[in-house]
């Protein structure tokens, strides 16, 4: 779960911005990505850059030492920055962030759920329908659920469009009981 969302919305959108007129988004995705997994892999790394009683220059020298070879200077400046903020903590939050909202060319992820397999036309139309309503590009992905009886429902994040035969079933066992 992300802990305060906006925060960290920013720091991954201001994070792409900058790195998307420099050394392009697929390598800055990639420097998050190394710099998680270096980072995860050792927890006293991370404690020493959060750690209150050791000076911003001490800490932006161990960020220029341990993230040199493999690394952009703009993860560099872009860690001296959360450091700098008090804002190292989020690192991981913006990078999962980042990797859900920006991966694939700025395209959002989106799941079609559906009871049985469909043509591909007219998975097209949806992918069309669904582009054109919210006014971005999605990438698609495709889960069979039985459960659902028919139809399709479109999960975008925490928007559920349900058109399925179940949700529809359980509408008008609400409207019965209602009457």
């Amino acid at each position: 779960m992300i802990k305060n969302r906006a925060l960290v919305s920013r720091y991954a959108r201001a994070f792409i911005e900058y790195c998307s007129g420099s050394i392009g988004i697929e390598e800055a995705f990639s420097d998050l990505k190394k710099a998680k997994q270096l980072l995860d892999g050792h927890r006293e790394l991370t404690e020493a850059l959060q750690n209150p009683e050791i000076a911003y220059s001490d800490k932006y020298g161990i960020v220029d030492k341990v993230f040199a070879d493999d690394f952009s200077a703009e993860i560099r400046y872009f860690l001296k920055t959360l450091i700098e903020n008090g804002r190292f903590s989020y690192l991981f939050d913006i990078a999962e962030f980042a990797r859900i909202k920006y991966a694939y060319g700025g395209m959002e992820e989106a799941l079609i759920r559906t009871s049985y397999p469909l043509e591909l036309e007219l998975i097209k139309k949806i992918q069309d329908a669904i582009d054109k309503k919210f006014g971005k590009k999605f990438k698609f992905y495709i889960e069979l659920d039985s459960r659902l009886l028919g139809g399709v429902q479109i999960i975008i994040g925490n928007t559920v469009i349900d058109g399925s035969v179940r949700k529809r079933l359980n509408d008008l066992r609400e409207e019965m009981i209602n009457a």
